[in-house]
């Protein structure tokens, strides 16, 4: 699910880096350059919004460009987009165990075939929910 969020970027001039402001999660990231700041931007947006899915909690829908306020004439209100789905796959890639039940006389065989049980299920699961890599 792609979504596009709000940001506002300031220039730090003291510290010498970007502050990033992401209202709609109400989380700050910062960067030394503007193309960090936003690229930290957007993972922070896809940390959170995987950590708020996680807790079965609904993604804020994403404010209007407009309802963001400057603080000053040097910042930038931009947009970011993140793939929330693609942000999971790619970084939410902890092993969880499962157990399961299957037939002895398919154990048997598939052991002689040297088949890696965590494999096959992973394989299954994803060509029944249409996952192609």
């Amino acid at each position: 699910m792609k979504r596009i969020y709000p940001i506002l970027i300031q220039d730090d001039k003291e510290e010498k880096c970007y502050i990033v402001d992401i209202p709609d999660f109400e989380i700050s990231t910062w960067g030394k350059t503007v193309l960090e700041a936003i690229e930290n931007a957007r993972d922070a947006i896809g940390l959170t919004a995987i950590t708020i899915e996680d807790d079965g909690d609904k993604l804020p829908v994403p404010s209007e460009l407009k309802d963001i306020k400057e603080e000053n004439d040097s910042d930038i209100i931009t947009l970011v987009d993140v793939d929330i789905d693609q942000y999971r796959k790619d970084n939410d890639t902890r092993a969880v165990k499962k157990n399961c039940t299957l037939p002895y006389w398919l154990e048997v065989k598939a052991e002689k075939e040297n088949i890696n049980f965590s494999a096959a299920l992973q394989l299954g699961v994803k060509q029944m929910l249409g996952i192609q890599e």
